[in-house]
């Protein structure tokens, strides 16, 4: 007897529990190999951006919504939620052997951190899915901005902590975000891939892009993206969670 999804997942249902696997394996590396984890959680990202190209290309199935939210858990909430955790702990030698207050602390900020970014993932499933703009930070965009700064060697105990905490709170903000438009989508996914495949060519210099882009459209494009009055009818808008 075949397994009941045989005939009711499509091949962009695939791309996504591929997506929720990788986010696995980047918590396992995450204690072996920091950056091997970023590039892997970034790899995460590109898979997310393409199950919705192949569900557009090839249509969805009623399951895809659910799975989507389902893997951004693995991969964009406790995966970036690890590799933040083990990059402070290390950074400033907090170890084990005792409950400590930077433990304390660090496992707090942490732990939040993927309580708001499951928050954020069940909203917008429920309310921002059909529209072309979401409300607070994408789960996305935080773990590719913690991914790029990791790659671009930039882990700094405490600015990690603080950036981490920052999107606590960014992630469920009211701050209306657009859906990124195709050509720019694309852009941001040839950056994305160099830096996964080669993120210490010439000085780091695609992982400090793909940092730059992300933090970019993070702070600019509520405000600045497509213009005044455009939201609305903007064509051929590429959404995440």
């Amino acid at each position: 007897m075949l397994p009941r999804f045989v005939g009711r997942l499509g091949v962009a249902d695939a791309v996504t529990i591929a997506n929720a696997a990788l986010g696995f394996v980047a918590v396992v590396v995450a204690f072996v190999d920091i950056g091997l984890a970023a590039r892997l959680i970034l790899l995460a990202a590109i898979a997310d951006g393409l199950d919705g190209i192949l569900a557009r290309r090839y249509g969805g199935t009623d399951t895809g919504p659910y799975l989507d939210s389902l893997a951004d858990v693995a991969s964009f909430a406790v995966a970036p939620a690890v590799v933040a955790f083990v990059v402070i702990t290390e950074g400033l030698e907090i170890g084990f052997d005792a409950v400590t207050g930077e433990l304390v602390l660090v496992t707090g900020v942490c732990a939040l951190f993927v309580a708001m970014a499951v928050t954020r993932l069940g909203m917008y499933t429920a309310y921002d899915v059909s529209g072309n703009y979401t409300e607070g930070i994408q789960t996305t965009l935080a773990a590719t901005i913690l991914g790029a700064a990791i790659l671009a060697g930039e882990t700094h105990p405490k600015l990690v902590l603080a950036v981490t905490g920052a999107f606590c709170y960014l992630m469920v903000s009211r701050i209306e975000y657009p859906d990124l438009l195709a050509r720019d989508a694309a852009i941001m996914g040839v950056v994305h891939a160099l830096a996964i495949l080669v993120p210490e060519f010439a000085g780091r210099t695609f992982p400090y892009a793909l940092l730059t882009l992300g933090i970019a459209y993070m702070s600019l494009s509520p405000w600045f993206y497509w213009g005044e009055g455009t939201q609305s009818t903007a064509p051929d808008a590429h959404g995440n969670a």
